[in-house]
């Protein structure tokens, strides 16, 4: 046999929904504005650079993480107000809580194969992670400018039963942080079925509110609500550090899945300084919704611009007559944003842009009102 026949045949025996999926494609950015996943646009001072670089280079890297990594886990529950009660799960980013979700939850329910559940468009690695780790994925529509459809939500979970049910509290890409009570509705309903409720607040620094809150205020009715936050928009995108927050009965159960040592002794003593730091981070999150509703009205004045969102994160979503054409137009004119038309039919000529510092910003109005 060559070596393709040889290479074929050991093709096969990788999953054909695997050999059938795309592999999630990072846009290339060198030398390009980046406004295409809301990070954070600002660096560490220089001098916190230096401490920080000191303190990683003094690191025995030799060694597994440890010990320090309870004392991460104690300062995010500080840092996030956790109830009494609860316990922490640390992730590889937020992506690899959800990969431990539905690892965790993947067993049938009355005959069927488990369920999650979510409101859509949304993020995909809801759905991706479903595929992957053998749960099937409910999608429940939200309404046209995006609003929480609770009825059908309601319906949706009495019918399927399903395991886990996300909200993003704010939503992506849409950037909706949806009413309290409405949400509420959802969690309640999950709870006369079985499951369990995930609070995704991605990005929560820019946001308004927090469930934390209610999961203080009313602890029984969000016994089965686990918060999932990151770091990557507090401003460590880098640093891959993702967290869970919920009772320590379900937390400690799902944290049989974790892989030992997902998490680096560098991304550990990483997000602590940061911690250690939160004021910086916290003056930067501020800036940044500083910018977001002026940022908000100039896209409103430009020609071509059809609609534009209320936002509780640092992204807005607009629509335009041809997203494909503008986000084109724009990558040539060194700004890249992202075009996410295909993600759902409620999306078709939607562009979503990161909020950035005041220069870049201008930078990014200026490449879309050539560009329309």
């Amino acid at each position: 046999m060559t070596a393709q026949d040889i290479q074929a045949k050991a093709l096969q025996r990788i999953r054909a929904d695997v050999r059938a999926m795309q592999a999630y494609h990072v846009q290339p950015a060198q030398g390009l504005l980046k406004m295409d996943t809301m990070e954070n646009p600002y660096r560490l001072p220089a001098e916190l650079q230096r401490k920080l670089g000191e303190h990683l280079g003094a690191l025995e890297i030799n060694r597994y993480p440890g010990e320090r990594l309870e004392v991460l886990k104690q300062m995010l529950a500080e840092y996030a107000g956790a109830p009494a009660g609860s316990a922490v799960l640390l992730g590889n980013g937020s992506d690899e809580i959800i990969t431990l979700l539905a690892l965790a939850t993947a067993q049938p329910c009355e005959g069927d194969r488990a369920k999650m559940l979510a409101p859509m468009p949304g993020f995909v690695m809801y759905p991706l992670s479903a595929k992957l780790q053998g749960l099937d994925f409910v999608s429940v529509d939200l309404t046209t400018d995006f609003d929480l459809d609770v009825g059908a939500m309601q319906a949706a979970i009495a019918r399927h039963k399903p395991a886990i049910t996300y909200i993003a509290y704010p939503n992506n890409p849409t950037a909706t942080l949806w009413d309290e009570d409405k949400v509420q509705a959802i969690v309640d309903a999950v709870a006369r079925t079985g499951g369990l409720v995930v609070m995704d607040e991605a990005y929560q620094p820019f946001a308004s509110r927090s469930w934390i809150t209610r999961m203080r205020d009313e602890p029984a009715r969000n016994a089965h609500v686990l918060l999932m936050r990151t770091l990557s928009k507090f401003g460590l995108a880098g640093a891959r550090l993702g967290y869970l927050i919920g009772p320590a009965a379900i937390v400690n159960e799902i944290d049989k899945v974790r892989p030992p040592y997902n998490i680096s002794v560098l991304n550990c003593e990483t997000a602590i300084f940061a911690l250690e730091h939160e004021s910086l981070y916290a003056g930067q999150a501020a800036a940044i919704r500083a910018e977001r509703q002026p940022l908000i009205n100039a896209l409103r004045a430009l020609d071509g611009v059809e609609k534009v969102w209320p936002s509780e994160a640092n992204m807005v979503l607009l629509r335009v007559r041809d997203a494909g054409r503008a986000q084109a137009e724009m990558k040539a004119r060194g700004v890249l944003v992202k075009n996410v038309s295909a993600m759902h039919p409620l999306l078709v000529n939607c562009l979503r842009l990161t909020v950035g510092t005041r220069e870049e910003n201008a930078q990014m109005l200026a490449a879309l009102k050539e560009s329309l």
